[in-house]
This record gives structure tokens, sequence and C-alpha cells, in this order.
């Protein structure tokens, strides 16, 4: 299963995607940690990305889609992903379209949580006001006002995402509102009709089982075909039975006849004989 979730800041994608890797066994693919973690590797790509960050510019796409590409051959990668941060405009979407295209390997969805801005806004201003409460510190990247920021760039980047999957038949909008546990669910439903999860029944079943099953079939088989072979010779047999009595019955018709026809003949001759003489003696 291969996913991409798509919503702004607060939206909640962080907390969906950790629940679908712990239900479904696949991983949580993040740009920022891939990129980390193919520079800490020292791989190639990893490597023209480190050079590009110690200058303090953005990393090109083309970079970002190579270490993609190359996290996502490893074996961990192997029952799916999910693509966390990524892709965020356009060119990125057609980039990994390619990528994905050349590895034979096919996107199941986008699952888009659709929010409410405003709410998310007083939802940010409620967790900011509960924190200063606590005398704890407001983090800096959860303010309205940086929320507000995050929420326009959001808007004229990645939203046109939401027109490019959707032409394409990728695009899924859930209500993200709801709760965390009813978003989940409708999250699950979904990927079950459009076949990407197995349904629940044969997720229940476990390969011992559905194995002992195919035994058990394929035991039940052997007596059945005997039996049939059984069953076809008896048949025969009984039909070679009915040819050799019809044989039979017949020939005892013919005999009968043969015999009949004789008798006939014989007593047609004798009265002929008597009269013959007679007429002789007179």
């Amino acid at each position: 299963m291969r996913l991409i979730l798509l919503g702004p800041p607060g939206s909640g994608k962080g907390t969906q995607a950790q629940r679908l890797v712990q239900k479904h066994g696949i991983i949580q693919l993040s740009t920022g940690e891939m990129l980390r973690a193919a520079v800490a590797a020292g791989t190639p790509i990893g490597l023209q990305a480190k050079d590009i960050m110690a200058a303090g510019g953005l990393v090109p796409d083309e970079i970002v889609i190579g270490i993609i590409s190359d996290r996502i051959d490893q074996p961990d990668a192997k029952n799916g992903f999910i693509l966390d941060g990524f892709p965020r405009t356009v060119p990125q979407a057609e980039a990994l379209d390619d990528l994905l295209k050349k590895k034979r390997l096919k996107l199941d969805a986008v699952v888009e949580l659709r929010v409410n801005e405003s709410a998310l806004l007083e939802r940010v201003e409620k967790r900011a006001a509960e924190t200063r409460a606590r005398g704890e510190e407001v983090r800096a990247d959860d303010t309205p006002e940086v929320l507000t920021k995050r929420l326009a760039s959001y808007r004229a980047q990645t939203e046109p995402l939401i027109h490019y999957y959707s032409e394409r038949r990728k695009l899924l909008t859930v209500d993200g509102m709801m709760t965390i546990e009813h978003v989940t669910g409708e999250i699950n439903r979904i990927l079950e009709a459009l076949g990407a999860t197995e349904p629940k029944a044969a997720r229940r079943a476990s390969p011992a089982k559905r194995s002992a099953s195919g035994a058990a079939r394929k035991g039940a088989k052997a007596p059945a075909k005997k039996a049939a072979a059984k069953a076809k010779g008896t048949k025969k047999a009984a039909t070679s039975a009915r040819k050799a009595r019809k044989t039979v019955s017949k020939a005892a018709k013919a005999r009968g006849v043969g015999k009949a026809k004789k008798t006939v003949r014989q007593a047609a001759k004798r009265p002929a004989k008597k009269l013959t003489k007679k007429r002789a003696k007179r």
C-alpha cells in the first residue's frame, strides 16, 4: 500500500500516518528525516544535499526524488509507505509519478484531510493559552501567527495538488474535523473499498489457517475423485450388463421364432401327406 496524506498544518496528518503504519506494517517517509539520514550515511545523493544545506540553500527536487528512490528500494518499504511532506508542489508530484512508473509501482491513493482553517486557528489559540496557564513556554511554531503563515503557504503551493490528483482519480477526501477515531475509521474504510488493504475477515485468517484450509480442500478432493472414478466404473459395468441382457434376449427371441416357424411348417406338411395316402387307397 502506497499513500500520500494531504492536508494543511494541524489537520492531523502525522497522527493518522502513525496509525496506518501500526495497523498495516508500512513505513512513514518524511523527506526531512530521509535527507538527514542520507547525509549521515554519506551516500552520493546525501553528500550533494549536505553541501546545499550547509550553504543554507533549498535542496532541489531532483535530489529529494533521488533520496526517495533509494529509500523505497530498501527491504522495509516492501509492504508500502506513506509519504509525509512530499510532494508539496505539482512539479514534485509529476516527478514522483515518473519515479514510481520507472519502478513499476502504483500509488494507491491520496487522502486529503479537509479541515476548517478558522477552527484550526481556534485550536492553536486554545492550546497556546493552556500552555501558558501551566506556566510552560509556547513553542515558536505553535502560535496563531505562525499557523496563519503556514496556511497561506499551503494554499499557494500544496492545494493545487488536490486538483492534480483529483484529475487522476487518486484523491479521496475525509472530513478531518471529526474525532481522531472517526477519521481513522473512515480512512481504513475507503482503503478497503479500493482494495488497497485486505478486508477484516481475510486479515483475521492467519497464513497457517489459510494453508490448513487449502490442505483440507485438497484432502477432500482426493476421496471425491476416487468416488467419482468408482461411480464411473459402476456405471460402465451396468451399461455393459444391460447390453449383454439385450443381446441374450434378442438371441432367445430369434431362436423362439425359428422353432415356431419350423413347427408350423411340419404341421402344414403332415395333413397333406395323410390326405395323399387316403386318395391313393381309393
